[in-house]
């Protein structure tokens, strides 16, 4: 898969709008339609950019490996995310505050279902 494919995936998991990278990265939307239009990667002077707006590694965009871990069952998650931040508690949490947290995180899940 291609880094332009890996970004319009991501795009779409994410529900966000071609016009909405283009409004969080100043990259203009008829660069981002070349990307798709013209089966054409972003320059690298861009992909920080589109990193940060997407709330995603580098190695998620550039890797094809992403996939491979989590069709194996991993995931990376960045050290200044809100999801790491839900791993650290539960890992330094006791075994009966891990199931409480596990809890709190079913409930939560149900209820936006």
């Amino acid at each position: 898969m291609q880094v332009y494919e890996r970004i319009f995936e991501i795009l779409k998991q994410k529900g966000m709008s071609q016009k909405e990278l283009s409004e969080k990265t100043g990259i203009s939307q008829s660069t981002i339609s070349d990307w798709k239009n013209k089966k054409m990667n972003p320059s690298s002077d861009k992909i920080m950019v589109i990193c940060d707006a997407l709330e995603v590694s580098p190695y998620e965009i550039l890797s094809d490996e992403n996939k491979k871990r989590k069709e194996m069952g991993y995931i990376i998650i960045d050290k200044e995310s809100k999801e790491y931040t839900i791993v650290d508690i539960y890992r330094s949490a006791t075994s009966d505050g891990r199931n409480r947290l596990i809890g709190y995180a079913q409930a939560i899940k149900d209820k936006l279902s």
